[in-house]
């Protein structure tokens, strides 16, 4: 799996929100500049979100974004899909290296493997609420059930190490 800059750049901006939850419309220059993140990015991605129903938006002067439901209801899979349009690219369905080969009638030992990771990636994902990364590093170790040393943990984590 690769975490890329859409999927990045759409947590840092919804925990941006997150953390602003409450206090009006913020716009997407606003989070862009207060993150430090190419605007063109973060409009796009904040428009990805509204499509999936993370973020409102408001016209006017005073107008901008803002969560759809506290942060406490939106996991991580919520914004990396919504960012990414999904959380694992399964190659062997969106760039079949042969079309005969990687057809899903054929049997294919490699494919399995390819499934259980996405699955189990998804839970992870999905385990993880914005609330959580806001919160501490701890409060994710819990959730995800992380057994490994604190060390490694912030290496597999480095978006909430990084709060």
């Amino acid at each position: 799996m690769r975490i890329t800059t859409w999927a990045e750049y759409g947590l840092i901006s919804a925990l941006h929100l997150a953390r602003r939850y409450g206090e009006g419309p913020v716009t997407g220059r606003a989070v862009a500049s207060g993150e430090s993140l190419p605007v063109d990015y973060v409009e796009q991605i904040l428009l990805r979100l509204r499509r999936a129903g993370i973020v409102t938006s408001t016209r006017g002067a005073k107008g901008g974004y803002v969560l759809a439901r506290p942060a406490i209801e939106i996991t991580v899979r919520d914004v990396v899909t919504a960012s990414e349009l999904q959380t694992f690219d399964m190659h062997c369905t969106s760039n079949p290296l042969d079309a005969l080969r990687c057809a899903d009638s054929t049997s294919c030992s490699i494919r399995p493997v390819w499934a259980i990771l996405q699955v189990k990636i998804d839970e992870v994902l999905q385990g993880i609420r914005l609330a959580d990364l806001l919160a501490n590093e701890q409060t994710v170790r819990v959730r995800v059930k992380l057994d490994a040393p604190p060390e490694l943990a912030r290496r597999m984590l480095p978006v909430v190490s990084g709060l």
